[in-house]
């Protein structure tokens, strides 16, 4: 009996302990810390997409600090892009975003080599339909496998070869055109 007990109590205690180490924005709750593949990352920075009302928060996961947009680009090894999507959104409007975000930060050359997989990842964006609000989007980086996206806990279509591809990703919030300025900086850890 003392034993299911104190396993109670040690079972809420670490409940505690995780839900007081999560990032909340705008009402979404980010783990700090998490695993991702062999590696553990931390939570970047956060911020929340407005364009004619607040659209989605996200986190940026790296596996060490990086308050600069170089060094987050630059970071070895697995990385997570977290949404959480404040309003409804059309499968085809957020694939046309994304893919607008990685032109506008890629050259010439870049957006050559990346105009298949680009085209990969829309086409599975736009198949989705419609997105309700509350889902949760999650693009990983893993080495060994590519980019990987999850959306409410399960993955959808291929997996994306190439870090130049995620990197292309990323540059989407944290390039120099970004599509908002003060994301960029809440994703560097600068600023909410």
């Amino acid at each position: 009996m003392k034993r299911t007990t104190l396993a109670a109590f040690a079972a809420v205690a670490a409940f505690q302990i995780n839900l007081a180490h999560a990032v909340d924005v705008e009402g979404f709750k980010f783990d700090d810390k998490l695993t991702l593949g062999n590696a553990q990352l931390m939570v970047n920075g956060t911020g929340v997409r407005s364009k004619f009302g607040k659209r989605y928060a996200m986190a940026l996961y790296l596996p060490a600090k990086a308050a600069d947009a170089h060094a987050a680009l630059a970071a070895k090894g697995p990385k997570r892009v977290a949404i959480s999507l404040i309003k409804d959104v059309d499968g085809d409007t957020f694939a046309g975003a994304v893919s607008k975000g990685i032109n506008n930060n890629s050259s010439d050359a870049e957006k050559a080599a990346l105009k298949e997989r680009i085209k990969q990842l829309s086409d599975t964006v736009t198949a989705l339909g419609e997105i309700k609000a509350g889902s949760s989007i999650v693009f990983d980086w893993l080495p060994e496998k590519g980019t990987v996206l999850t959306i409410n806990g399960q993955a959808k279509g291929r997996e994306i070869p190439g870090e130049d591809f995620y990197s292309a990703l990323l540059r989407v919030w944290l390039g120099e055109d970004p599509v908002q300025s003060d994301l960029k900086q809440g994703l560097l850890g600068k600023a909410n």
